[in-house]
């Protein structure tokens, strides 16, 4: 029997839905002569989904989260950080896969290090010589990207591994799913600690904002709140899932 190995996503796990089956021959354990190796591959929409909400890098991983308590008071910061994220990620990735075969080893994480330094300081100067406020406004946050765990997660454990084209779905998900994860905390901050919404006042001069959402504090009951609701959420939906499954579990027992 041929030896199967079954390779989807970062962590290595098998998807429900392989979309291509590639057969690659080599040798095994050793041993002389040629044994076959089915590598299962997930379609592309479910690679580019899969980072966008199902692995939320934010609120399914909690990773990046410097940021995202940080620099999460108006929406207007939550997109300028996300979108410089998502410039950085997708280049990175980009050049991690491209030259994979040629970074060795014993170096591959400062080369990886050094590849989103190079992306963030590209992001960096775009930022300041277009929106100059904005820069201002985010400071070392921008620089801190060099370090967002998420980015160099996702070089070591997908971009490393795969194809080009694979890594850039990939990382266009991931980050995608941060620039949401940080337009929803934003929303909500700056709709409670200002009474706006990019800008636009929503409740008239009478409205009395809660100050608390727009200092550090705020940032953590924003993601508080926002995962209690996604777990109160995934709970219900878990035990609807449950009880459509309950009779037929039954009527099949009886059998």
């Amino acid at each position: 029997m041929s030896p199967v190995t079954d390779i989807l996503g970062s962590d290595g796990t098998m998807g429900k839905r392989p979309s291509t089956e590639d057969v690659i021959r080599g040798s095994h354990c050793g041993q002389a002569g040629a044994a076959t190796f089915r590598v299962r591959r997930a379609a592309p929409a479910a690679v580019f989904l899969r980072g966008l909400w199902r692995e939320n890098p934010v609120f399914r991983q909690l990773l990046g989260l410097c940021p995202a308590l940080a620099v999460t008071n108006t929406v207007t910061n939550s997109l300028a950080m996300g979108i410089a994220t998502f410039f950085v990620l997708v280049g990175s990735s980009l050049l991690v896969s491209t030259f994979k075969r040629l970074i060795p080893e014993a170096v591959r994480l400062s080369s990886y290090i050094l590849i989103i330094a190079t992306w963030v300081t590209v992001a960096d100067m775009i930022m300041e010589a277009t929106v100059p406020e904005i820069h201002k406004a985010l400071g070392a946050f921008v620089y801190l990207i060099v370090v967002n765990c998420m980015i160099l997660g996702r070089q070591e454990g997908f971009a490393s591994k795969q194809p080009v084209g694979a890594s850039l779905l990939d990382a266009a998900g991931t980050g995608l799913g941060f620039i949401l994860a940080l337009a929803m905390m934003g929303g909500l901050r700056e709709i409670l600690g200002y009474g706006s919404f990019l800008g636009i006042d929503l409740f008239g001069p009478k409205y009395e904002p809660w100050i608390v959402m727009i200092l550090p504090p705020g940032g953590f009951f924003a993601i508080g709140f926002i995962l209690l609701i996604l777990g109160w959420f995934s709970v219900h939906r878990a035990r609807k899932d449950q009880a459509r499954r309950w009779p037929a579990a039954v009527a099949e027992k009886a059998a």
